[in-house]
């Protein structure tokens, strides 16, 4: 509570609930941010951060409750009632047109008449007052993901905002890029500006935030100082529980190749992805193989060609052995393949099928599930049972819809599908993005079981955390060019991180 001569909070939620049909996203939530004060908002996925944010920000309504702005209540209708009051927020999706220039993109956010030449002066003079190098004049599309959340963070400065809200920033970023980020939040801070900070990484909370407000099942379950706390305490607080420790056991096995990939080329005919140039590795049998790299350097056109999405005639591919470059999808999997998408929902499930529907989508090769090309519906209700207990998947049964689930119960339960079907190669995009601690840990460890149990896995991820956590060598995708693998215990994050920039080393 302020004293009558300290200045009010910038912003005080005083009992804010939220109902959905069925689900309380917030119940009687207060909290408050003080001017220039760094705020972290922790928990896990569905604890009700990002209702909360959202109702700050405008765009959902709170059933009850209030919400006061420097010590005056106040009512936010929608996302431009939030910034007329001093209220940003970059989203963890950025909202940017390729096709356009920085300037153009940041005048399409700012009200009124708008003069380009004179923008594109002030988008100079704040960037570069902040450490944010940009040229208004680029074509977004030819940025990086640092350059081009750069241009929502110049974006909301440029409205003069007295709060603003980062939902998950860094989690594209490579370790340098996250230092700069730091060091404007920080500059940001000593000038008043109060931040509100989301992110699943407990590490960057402890460094930067002054404060952390825990939430649990849409509750406030407590407050903290979190560079009083260590990781394991502030996991301990939102989850409630001890957070379990990924072990790693030597694999007994036979060591042999499994997937095998040689001078695989793509030439991508959009003007705005990227192009593989002969990208060569192999994975082993009981091996966790990471391969790190900034969103938009090829990792998406390197899945589609080993997913068998994209089908070629070359001789680039192979599984156990048998080339594989121009069998589709399916007869892939036939082989062996099992097939984790970054895109959980679309992708990696159908929202409005149920969840032994879902089961049945890439798991109807396997033996009762199907009989004279029929589908046994009572069997995938069963084999989708097993698998939501068997991977702790917390949902209302087989029959729950895919979309009803939060974003880590859903991925638990997609790599619970894959893993049952006894894979000899196992690809993975992205596994634990947006899943919080709890969640996280449990897929980082089923992981590395199913290598240890002799399986091939290939790991796709932006988290060097993750990475080091579980892989036993790592390689840098940067520019659809592929570093060579190196043993984990041979290099670092700072190291990974260089090569995610763009800092090439001599390919094996």
């Amino acid at each position: 509570m302020s004293s009558p001569s300290s200045p009010p909070p910038r912003l005080s939620l005083l009992n804010i609930t939220k109902r959905y049909p069925g689900v309380v996203a917030n119940a009687e939530v207060s909290l408050s941010v003080m001017p220039g004060e760094i705020h972290a908002v922790l928990g896990e996925n569905g604890a009700g951060k990002s209702t909360l944010m959202k109702i700050i920000y405008g765009a959902v309504h709170a059933d009850e409750g209030e919400i006061l702005c420097n010590g005056r209540q106040v009512h936010i209708a929608n996302p431009a009632a939030a910034r007329q009051l001093g209220i940003g927020m970059v989203f963890q999706h950025f909202q940017l047109f390729e096709t356009l220039t920085v300037v153009e993109n940041i005048a399409l956010a700012l009200e009124g008449k708008f003069d380009l030449r004179a923008l594109a002066g002030r988008v100079r003079e704040v960037s570069a007052r902040y450490g944010l190098p940009l040229d208004p004049e680029r074509l977004v599309h030819s940025l990086s993901v640092g350059e081009r959340q750069r241009v929502e963070i110049v974006r909301c400065l440029l409205q003069n905002p007295q709060l603003l809200i980062l939902d998950e920033p860094t989690s594209v970023l490579t370790p340098q890029a996250v230092r700069t980020l730091f060091e404007t939040l920080r500059k940001l801070a000593s000038e008043g500006v109060s931040i509100l900070y989301i992110s699943h990484k407990l590490h960057e909370i402890q460094d930067l935030c002054d404060r952390a407000t825990v939430m649990r099942g849409g509750r406030v379950t407590g407050e903290t100082d979190p560079r009083q706390e260590s990781a394991a305490s502030l996991a301990r607080m939102m989850i409630g529980r001890e957070l379990p420790v990924c072990e790693s056991r030597p694999y007994a096995g036979e060591v042999s190749p499994v997937l095998e990939v040689r001078g695989l080329n793509y030439r991508n005919p959009d003007p705005f992805s990227s192009s593989l140039h002969d990208i060569s590795f192999t994975v082993h049998a009981g091996e966790v193989l990471g391969i790190a790299g900034i969103s938009g350097n090829g990792q998406a056109e390197l899945l589609a060609a080993l997913s068998g999405e994209h089908v070629s005639a070359a001789d680039a591919v192979r599984i156990a052995g048998q080339s594989v470059g121009n069998l589709h999808a399916g007869r892939r999997r036939d082989l062996g393949l099992a097939f984790v998408p970054e895109e959980r929902l679309g992708r990696g499930a159908v929202p409005g099928m149920a969840l032994a529907q879902n089961y049945q989508l890439t798991a109807h090769r396997q033996p009762g599930l199907s009989r004279y090309g029929l589908l046994d519906s009572a069997r995938a209700l069963e084999s989708a049972t097993h698998c939501i207990e068997r991977f702790d998947v917390r949902c209302n049964g087989a029959q729950a819809p895919a979309r009803s689930l939060s974003g880590g119960n859903l991925q638990k339960f997609i790599v619970g599908r894959e893993v049952l079907q006894t894979p000899r190669v196992m690809i993975v995009a992205q596994p634990t993005w947006g899943v919080d601690v709890g969640a996280a840990a449990f897929l980082r460890q089923t992981l590395i079981d199913v290598a240890r149990s002799g399986v091939a896995v290939l790991v796709i991820s932006e988290e060097l955390e993750e990475l080091f956590e579980i892989c036993d060598s790592i390689a840098v995708l940067a520019g659809g060019q592929l570093s060579a693998p190196v043993p984990r215990e041979q290099t670092d994050a700072e190291q990974i991180g260089l090569l995610m920039a763009g800092t090439r080393q001599q390919a094996a």
